[in-house]
């Protein structure tokens, strides 16, 4: 940052430790803590200047404001970096943002001395453990070899698999964290193939290349680290030009028939589904519409859950600007314990002996079983 914020160092006491984190925060609570600094970008109010930030830890991001005329303190600031932030937590349009009084970088000692994954959200599960089972995954099912040469070179070559460990899906969107883009990937692979079960007429090693590749492009279309950010070539081109771009060479390699990888290309061009939300192309194949939809699917619940998250049962978000929406956190079904096994009772069939009951020609009156038909079970929604 600039030594205007250095200058304003000395009225900061030293950071030792971080103390809190974004998600405890509550409103009025006053705050003196470490944070980064994920973006800053300057505004003008009625009373002068003043600079919107955005703070994360490992627990989530709050927006922050410097107003005039402490925030013609500060002429530029450097994002992406770790920061010393005292003021206080505020509410604006019912979500909570901080007001903050001072803000300054951390010294080489300082920034070095920090326990990283307090700072960096991640994935809940391991990226060793997602790649090895989307590995295992595609062995399985690309039984042609020009696709098993594309798709597993691909997450067995070193470069790529690093990158793929540690990416986000998004900025902020959706699985906005490190080893969010391998989560997503393989959510919708599992996905793609759930369909393929349930709809055969798929080709499901398409579908699931298509799965594998969509987002691929992402590990060079966004920075990762303490600040998640979208890197010059992703500014420029975008993770479906810089995936396609990506591929050309590797699918020459590959053998793969023009017709496949004609089709490949088109579902990594068409899987954003509309043209409103930024897809080259509409899916114009089954297995690109499957892919459309399996990739919405986990985009869409992913956000919810997060949106939900501390929302207790009957209760409801504050607005959703990315879905557009408040959204409603409805009580779950009472978990209670599984019925009993209904016991099926056989009828013997009747007597053929006389009886009081028997008519003229000594036959034992009776009627005619009238058992209904088993019920069926209902068809599960995936086979």
């Amino acid at each position: 940052m600039p030594d205007t914020l250095e200058h304003y160092a000395p009225a900061v006491p030293r950071p030792v430790a971080k103390t809190c984190m974004i998600s405890d925060l509550d409103l009025g609570t006053d705050v003196a803590d470490l944070f980064v600094l994920a973006s800053a970008q300057q505004g003008q109010a009625r009373n002068g200047p003043y600079w919107r930030l955005e703070l994360r830890d490992a627990s989530g991001s709050i927006s922050g404001k410097i107003w005039s005329p402490q925030s013609q303190s500060y002429s530029g600031m450097v994002t992406g970096i770790p920061v010393w932030v005292k003021g206080r937590v505020t509410s604006y349009r019912d979500k909570l943002e901080l007001a903050v009084d001072s803000i300054r970088p951390l010294v080489e000692e300082e920034s070095a001395a920090l326990d990283l994954s307090l700072f960096v959200a991640s994935s809940p599960l391991s990226p060793p453990a997602m790649l090895e089972e989307l590995t295992a995954l595609c062995r399985k099912e690309l039984t042609h070899k020009p696709w098993r040469r594309l798709i597993l070179g691909l997450l067995s070559d070193s470069d790529i698999a690093a990158r793929l460990r540690l990416a986000p899906a998004a900025k902020s969107m959706h699985h906005a964290y490190a080893g969010g883009l391998l989560e997503h990937t393989l959510s919708v692979a599992r996905l793609c193939m759930r369909l393929a079960d349930q709809y055969p007429q798929l080709d499901r090693q398409t579908l699931l290349a298509g799965a594998v590749c969509h987002d691929l492009g992402k590990i060079w279309e966004l920075s990762s680290g303490l600040a998640v950010d979208y890197t010059q070539a992703g500014r420029l081109l975008g993770h479906i030009f810089l995936i396609l771009e990506k591929l050309e060479p590797v699918i020459k390699k590959s053998g793969l028939e023009s017709g496949l990888a004609e089709h490949l290309q088109h579902l990594i061009l068409s899987h954003h589904g509309t043209h409103e939300f930024g897809s080259p192309r509409l899916p114009a194949t089954a297995e690109a519409l499957a892919l459309h939809y399996a990739d919405t699917i986990d985009a869409k619940l992913q956000q919810i859950h997060v949106a939900l998250a501390e929302i207790e049962d009957n209760g409801w978000s504050a607005y959703n600007t990315p879905l557009e929406r408040f959204l409603f956190h409805a009580a779950p079904t009472p978990k209670e314990s599984a019925p009993r096994a209904e016991h099926s009772i056989t009828r013997q069939a009747p007597s053929q002996s006389k009886n009081k009951g028997s008519t003229e020609n000594g036959n034992a009156s009776s009627s005619a079983d009238t058992d209904s038909p088993p019920r069926q079970q209902p068809l599960p929604l995936f086979r």
